[in-house]
């Protein structure tokens, strides 16, 4: 992680913390020459618009106060989301055996984007398997890595009131 994101996370970190919510990562992106920086909070319970509206409210303060990046920029408050970035090592062991997508900052094996099944961690390389074929990518290499969701499809399992109740609804 670049040195200016380490610092934002430093800085920001224990604001979000203390408002009952962790930073699961955040992206300070600058495409043209506005800046955006991206939070991801996270908790069990949850996270609510409400809940977004509100770290977005403290965490400005933060920012005003410190100033940490330079000249105008937006701030966007979210959800991981179920296609969730993985940002630190101890992320990527919660998605063992979970579809990923790698993208990497330099090419490995001639390649940049790997998508495959996460296979876990090995000192500082991701195991992403592609085609029965496991990769050890370095962590350091890494630009992004995105859970990618296992969306089910079709009649979900019912339980015996539910399908008597649907059956009843059915006439």
């Amino acid at each position: 992680m670049a040195g200016k994101e380490s610092r934002l996370i430093e800085l920001l970190a224990p604001t979000i913390e203390s408002l009952g919510f962790e930073l699961w990562g955040l992206e300070l992106l600058s495409p043209n020459r506005r800046a955006t920086l991206r939070l991801f909070i996270e908790r069990d319970e949850g996270v609510s618009v409400d809940d977004c509206a509100k770290v977005s409210r403290h965490v400005s303060a933060v920012l005003d106060v410190e100033d940490p990046i330079n000249g105008e920029y937006t701030l966007e408050v979210s959800s991981p989301g179920i296609d969730r970035l993985l940002f630190k090592p101890e992320q990527y062991a919660l998605y063992v055996g979970e579809p990923i997508e790698v993208r990497l900052r330099l090419p490995f094996d001639g390649r940049r984007k790997f998508r495959g099944w996460l296979m876990g961690l090995e000192n500082d390389d991701v195991i992403v398997r592609v085609d029965d074929h496991d990769y050890l990518l370095p962590l350091t290499a890494v630009d992004r890595a995105r859970v990618e969701p296992r969306l089910s499809y079709g009649k979900a399992e019912s339980t015996s009131s539910d399908s008597d109740e649907a059956s009843e609804h059915s006439d």
